[in-house]
């Protein structure tokens, strides 16, 4: 086999350039030094730029590309999230009971030897039963007063509550592109007309209009669903999930403010609909608004009619973007010599911000598992493996979301409902939750997006009934748990207090950008 040297990223875009900037680190390419990267993307092609929203994994990729949080948020219009806000995802606008429940990104309290939160919490130790998310966390609190993640002061990616980012898609891939070629990656403007196949079916070339034959010792296709490389020229079958996630559609508006100074939620909304759920993602100029939808439960027409609906008048003029949505993922995204990274290796729709997190998985994984011999198959079996057991288990937790549902007022939420949309191993986990906790070792961590805790908090938002009363007695830390409810509550107003604005917060740190 050939020692692998060179490297073509194939599709440019947040995936494309994502990868680049991270392979660039991790292979040690700056400067001409180890592997040659290069990224050939089409100038008429535009990207999918679906969602808005990362996953607090993104601040450590950040870091490790070389990137600045003040750099960063300025270029891409940034502004910080620190989780979700699910409306009317239990039950319909109207109905008796919350409205809506949150998904925060911080952990629940667990101070020192203190006692886990959750059983204490599922025991009623709690006074006036707050929902979940407000009785473990600040978080919740924080969110609700409009404040900031982080102090003015407070380091890059650092803060007192775990957070994310909202950020114009187009920009952040421009400034991935721009940082990526100073540190050595070759950008080539260039459309592929065709890949040309090896006798033994590996890709042997692809072949550009402007620039001819390109080869590589590894190709990674970031060509989004057309997936020109991995499933056009590879053929590697593609597994649709469209009979446990239905949404098949989106579209998608720019909204502006009402006015330069209005608040931003530091927080994406998913407002849940007749046939899907809107997205709402304030970013510093506009919002980032979208529908994604189900067409077998509902016409384009009346899509777009339920997104104008919800905008109101801001969107009065407007175009409302759509977007075909390919649900499902490839069991082999490494094949031979190619491997497919973001929408051309699978796509699960963007409730949990988990586009751009599997994104950075694929990349660090290629970048870890590497074979600099040229000794693909160990390496691909290895990604495949992991790959595949991410997305299962990604599909598992957004169902989780729809499954759980109790609403009956249209026949989309009946039938995310029906027990045969619902994959066994989440059958499995929902039936173990009934009469205890979810737990650390109901999961694998290395195949796992997202912590316990984002489980929990969904599973208890979705309003789950988990019954400990046959196990109480191995819960006897009652009153210490009590005097942590208290002390959260009482340090609520005080955290507040300490954070600022968000929009004064993101203002503050576009301003040190310029220093």
């Amino acid at each position: 086999m050939a020692a692998i040297k060179r490297i073509l990223i194939v599709g440019g875009g947040t995936a494309g350039w994502l990868t680049a900037a991270m392979l660039s680190r991790l292979l040690g390419s700056a400067g001409g030094q180890g592997v040659q990267l290069t990224l050939v993307e089409s100038p008429e092609i535009a990207t999918v730029g679906v969602g808005e929203g990362t996953f607090p994994s993104i601040k450590g990729s950040l870091s490790l590309i070389g990137i600045d949080e003040a750099r960063f948020m300025r270029a891409s219009q940034g502004t910080f999230k620190q989780g979700i806000q699910f409306r009317h995802w239990v039950r319909p606008p109207g109905a008796a009971g919350a409205a809506s429940y949150f998904h925060p990104f911080s952990l629940p309290s667990q101070r020192g030897d203190g006692p886990e939160l959750l059983p204490y919490w599922l025991l009623g130790e709690t006074e006036g039963r707050p929902a979940f998310a407000e009785a473990v966390t600040l978080q919740k609190s924080i969110v609700d007063a409009g404040r900031g993640p982080k102090r003015f002061n407070d380091a890059d990616f650092q803060g007192p509550m775990n957070y994310a980012y909202h950020f114009d898609a187009a920009r952040f891939a421009a400034l991935l592109c721009e940082h990526s070629t100073a540190t050595g990656v070759e950008h080539l403007r260039a459309t592929v007309e065709r890949v040309e196949l090896a006798a033994d079916g590996a890709i042997a070339r692809v072949v550009t209009r402007e620039r001819g034959a390109l080869t590589a010792d590894l190709y990674i296709d970031c060509t989004g669903f057309r997936a020109a490389l991995i499933g056009s020229a590879l053929k590697a079958p593609f597994r649709n999930m469209n009979s446990v996630l239905f949404n098949d559609r989106a579209l998608a508006m720019q909204v502006p403010y009402e006015r330069p100074d209005a608040p931003i939620a530091p927080y994406t909304i998913a407002a849940a609909q007749e046939a899907g759920w809107i997205w709402d993602i304030g970013l510093d100029a506009r919002r980032g608004v979208g529908y994604v939808y189900s067409s077998r439960y509902s016409s384009d027409e009346r899509a777009e009619a339920v997104l104008r609906a919800y905008v109101g008048r801001a969107g009065a003029g407007l175009e409302a973007k759509p977007i075909r949505l390919n649900v499902g993922y490839r069991e082999t995204a490494w094949v031979k010599n190619c491997v497919s990274v973001g929408l051309a290796g699978g796509f699960v729709e963007p409730l949990e911000s988990s586009g751009i997190g599997l994104i950075e998985t694929a990349a660090y994984l290629i970048g870890y598992l590497l074979p600099h011999d040229g000794e693909m198959a160990p390496a691909a079996r290895i990604y495949n493996e992991l790959m595949t057991g991410r997305y299962q288990r990604i599909f598992d937790f957004i169902k989780m979301h729809y499954c759980l549902s109790q609403r009956s007022d249209s026949r989309y939420w009946i039938d995310n409902a029906d027990a045969a949309t619902i994959p066994d191993t989440l059958k499995d986990k929902l039936a173990m939750w009934r009469y205890r906790a979810p737990h650390r070792l109901d999961f694998v961590t290395d195949l796992e997006m997202y912590l316990p805790s984002s489980w929990q908090y969904v599973l208890y938002g979705m309003e789950y009934r988990s019954d400990l009363s046959a196990s109480r007695a191995r819960y006897p830390r009652a009153e210490q748990a009590q005097r942590e409810f208290q002390t959260i509550r009482q340090l609520a107003p005080h955290a507040v207090a300490d954070l600022p604005d968000h929009r004064a917060l993101v203002k503050h740190i576009y301003r040190r950008a310029l220093r």
